[in-house]
């Protein structure tokens, strides 16, 4: 591949904005597969996608090469003089701290070393009794440098996955494998949700165990309004064709086709109920909803009623 005997495809996901955006890198292979069921042999095909993914080769990238300049200016440090520094006498001793640090930062690969043994003819001033004498003084030093080529290797090898599939090209080709695995439902997505914001089920302040139940089947449930909210909206958006913009505080022009439950809900922050008691009656008055209101209950299939409803009188059923 690296000698341009292996040409790559492209893969590109349309923009919200924009051309469509370079995404991954792949080519693919196919491997003969067999294995025996219940005394019968089973043969097929198997295709193997291999495929780089730029965003997390350009992470990664940046990530390993901030591990890199970490270590070498540790290492470099260990050469400084003055006070509060450790002096290293032998090698030994100093080639110890500079492998505990490269290992530390896991970057031995990429790192050139080189150590040097330095001694010191340091005249001593002759004090009383004590004649003047030559004191030889040791201490020992470390050159580094980025092993560029090593470096460069490691970083062409980084953001690269497998896939393999069974299905035809005709009917599964790379690119729509890519797109299919990034568009993935992840479950891990709403354990997050579960764990950290908005629901922030730890940790819990709660003694009893009945109370821990309740609360996680709580939080559990309120989990999956979220995911549904957000489900049936990105859905009926698909089905529109259409983007929803609005949503992005400072930038009320930005489009999205995948809103969040969670940007939903924070347009309806702003909407009052205030509540006038008088001695027979109860009066209500909420705040009119905004036109990004209204589009939003309009995606969710719900009328402007399951807001304008509580401003009813109190006294009659609503």
């Amino acid at each position: 591949m690296w000698s341009g005997d292996q040409a790559l495809l492209s893969v590109l996901r349309a923009q919200d904005q924009g051309e469509p955006k370079l995404i991954a890198q792949g080519y693919e292979y196919e491997v003969p597969m067999s294995m025996e069921v219940e005394g019968q042999s089973r043969e097929w095909r198997e295709r193997r996608l291999v495929v780089r993914s730029m965003r997390h080769a350009e992470a990664a990238e940046v990530a390993l090469r901030a591990r890199i300049a970490k270590a070498k200016a540790q290492v470099e440090a260990l050469n400084l003089r003055g006070r509060g520094r450790r002096r290293f006498e032998a090698i030994a001793t100093l080639r110890e701290a500079v492998n505990d640090i490269v290992q530390r930062h896991r970057v031995e690969d990429f790192l050139w070393l080189r150590y040097d043994q330095h001694t010191t003819m340091c005249p001593v001033r002759a004090y009383k009794d004590r004649s003047a004498y030559v004191k030889e003084e040791h201490h020992a030093t470390v050159e580094v440098q980025v092993d560029e080529a090593a470096l460069e290797s490691a970083v062409r090898r980084l953001g690269w996955r497998m896939y393999s599939t069974k299905q035809p090209v005709e009917q599964l080709s790379l690119e729509q494998a890519v797109l299919a695995y990034r568009g993935e439902y992840l479950v891990e997505r709403s354990l997050g949700r579960l764990k950290g914001r908005p629901l922030s089920l730890t940790p819990m302040y709660v003694q009893r165990d009945d109370h821990a139940t309740g609360l996680i089947r709580l939080l559990s449930i309120a989990l999956r309004v979220l995911t549904l909210v957000e489900f049936v909206v990105r859905r009926q958006l698909a089905a529109e064709e259409a983007t929803f913009a609005g949503l992005y505080v400072g930038n009320a022009k930005r489009e999205t086709t995948r809103p969040t439950a969670e940007r939903l809900l924070e347009a309806f922050q702003e909407v009052t109920l205030t509540v006038v008691k008088e001695v027979h009656r109860v009066y209500r008055h909420l705040t009119a909803l905004s036109p990004l209101q209204e589009r939003i209950l309009e995606l969710l299939g719900f009328s402007s009623r399951v807001y304008t409803r509580l401003c009813t009188v109190s006294h009659e059923p609503l």
